[in-house]
C-alpha cells in the first residue's frame, strides 16, 4: 500500500543535493515508482527560495507542480500552527522554526506520515499525534 508520505523540506534539500540519506532515498523510490508524493505550500516555498540559479529554479518549480499539493485555508492553517506552537510551549518545548509547526499542522490535518531530517519534528511528534517515519 502506498503510505501517505509528506516529505519535509529537509528531505527535498538532501534529494536535490544528491545526498544519500534514508529519507532522500525514500523520496527517490516514491518518484521512480510513480507513487503519490505529498507537498504543502510552505514546503514548496522553502524549496524554491533556496535555489539561486534561475534556470534550475524554473525547472524545479515545474517539477514540483507534478506532485500532490495539500491545501488548507490560510487562516485555518495559521491558527492551527499557532495552536500547535502554543501547546508545545506550554509543555516546555520550543520549536526553532514556526514553519515546522505549519508543516506539522498539515501532516496532522491530512493524516500523513511526515518524512523528515529535522529534530524539531521529533519533538513535535513526542508531544502530539504527529506520525513520523523512523529509519
Amino acid at each position: 500500500m502506498n503510505e501517505p508520505f509528506l516529505f519535509d523540506t529537509s528531505v527535498w534539500i538532501d534529494f536535490l543535493n544528491n545526498k544519500n540519506t534514508p529519507e532522500a532515498n525514500l523520496l527517490v523510490q516514491y518518484i521512480e515508482e510513480d507513487k503519490q508524493v505529498l507537498l504543502v505550500p510552505i514546503i514548496v516555498q522553502e524549496i524554491l527560495q533556496g535555489i539561486r540559479d534561475d534556470h534550475k529554479y524554473l525547472q524545479i518549480k515545474d517539477s514540483l507542480s507534478y506532485f500532490t499539493i495539500l491545501e488548507s485555508p490560510a487562516i485555518q492553517a495559521a491558527v492551527g500552527a499557532a495552536d500547535l506552537y502554543r501547546l508545545l510551549r506550554k509543555k516546555g518545548v520550543t520549536i526553532r522554526k514556526s514553519n515546522d509547526c505549519l508543516i506539522a499542522y498539515y501532516a496532522l490535518t491530512f493524516s500523513c506520515i511526515l518524512v523528515h531530517a529535522d529534530s524539531d519534528f521529533d519533538k513535535i511528534s513526542k508531544h502530539t499525534g504527529l506520525n513520523i517515519k523512523k529509519f
